[in-house]
């Protein structure tokens, strides 16, 4: 280090990068875990566990001896946000913000110590971005697998009582959709049911509208046949949110596989006024998805509790409702059935 400085200042600086390449590690080791043993996902725990190995590169002896713990005011201070997580989600952004702010800090000071170690913090920074972000993409993919019921509202006079009836009977995926009000109305409502989803840990999608899904940060969209091509919806809405497509044949679903949706709706497979006029694709394309479809695929159209056994029995086991639960007396209790109901068939599926 330069002779500019003091022994006081560059033992302040040596501790200053000591502090932060242990609080940088020991946040990447917290998300590795939840990569390794939460999602599975071997390429974001190697990419955790090599940022790690490369900051361990840097921590030399001359960092590690320059620390005097007990005499660190830091050690002493804490704040209520880090004393209780309120979710697992809340858990990995604490995390990814420290591992972020600590390599902003390492950049900075490294200048000072080793300029190479500035520019290697710099562009692990960088990737850390890049790490966050799949980070979410695989956090919704994977509360995406874990959703079996897809409600789509319609337009109601209690549209968030309904819906909060059935987040609280367990539902975790919502689409909000609706064709005639005007902008101001629909920008509304679709920001005050985002915040009510994520309030209940419940994914948000939008129809239609990739505009609107951007405005209130919604988790994704759901296209029809006439809408945006995928692609656009993926550049416009990054890569970490969902995007779904409509079917209701097997040409279509092989184009909307081939252009990349995370998820599709099958249907309608039974005549309903949410598609007035259209023929329902009916149980056969039902079992056509059940045999061929790669991708998470939701049964859609006129289902309710008084038929959902035959498109289970047809090869459904995730299905998206509208006036089931929306006209429901009772959303919470509608909801808690459906769950149910596809929790048998998933087991059963699981035995055989």
């Amino acid at each position: 280090m330069d002779d500019q400085f003091s022994w006081t200042q560059q033992k302040a600086i040596y501790r200053i990068l000591d502090a932060n390449l242990d609080r940088a590690r020991e946040g990447l080791r917290i998300i590795e875990e939840w990569c390794r043993f939460g999602l599975n996902n071997s390429e974001l725990a190697r990419e955790c566990k090599q940022m790690r190995q490369e900051l361990g590169a840097w921590h030399d002896a001359t960092l590690r001896y320059a620390r005097d713990t007990p005499n660190d005011p830091g050690t002493a201070l804490s704040h209520p946000h880090e004393e209780q997580r309120l979710s697992l989600e809340a858990l990995l952004q604490a995390n990814l913000c420290r591992v972020e702010e600590a390599l902003r800090v390492l950049e900075e000071y490294a200048k000072l110590y080793k300029p190479a170690m500035a520019k290697a913090c710099k562009q692990m920074r960088y990737r850390t971005y890049t790490l966050e972000s799949a980070l979410i993409a695989s956090q919704r993919h994977e509360a995406l697998k874990r959703s079996p019921l897809y409600l789509v509202t319609s337009p109601s006079p209690r549209l968030l009582e309904t819906v909060e009836a059935a987040l609280q009977g367990g539902l975790s995926l919502v689409q909000y959709r609706s064709k005639e009000a005007d902008d101001r109305l629909r920008y509304a409502e679709a920001q005050a049911l985002c915040d009510l989803c994520h309030k209940y840990n419940a994914l948000f999608l939008v129809n239609d509208r990739i505009d609107i899904a951007i405005a209130v940060d919604a988790d994704g969209v759901h296209l029809g046949q006439q809408d945006a091509p995928v692609a656009l919806a993926r550049d416009l809405l990054g890569k970490e949110r969902i995007v779904g497509r409509s079917t209701t044949n097997a040409t279509e679903m092989q184009n909307a596989i081939a252009e990349g949706a995370d998820y599709i709706g099958v249907g309608p497979v039974y005549a309903t006024p949410t598609k007035e006029g259209k023929k329902p694709a009916g149980l056969e394309y039902v079992q056509y998805a059940a045999q061929n479809s790669p991708i998470p695929w939701y049964c859609i159209g006129g289902i309710d509790p008084k038929n959902i056994q035959e498109v289970l029995g047809a090869g459904g086991d995730r299905v998206a409702v509208v006036r089931a639960i929306m006209q429901a007396e009772q959303p919470t209790l509608v909801t808690q059935y459906f769950l149910s109901q596809l929790a048998k068939k998933q087991k059963l599926a699981s035995v055989e």
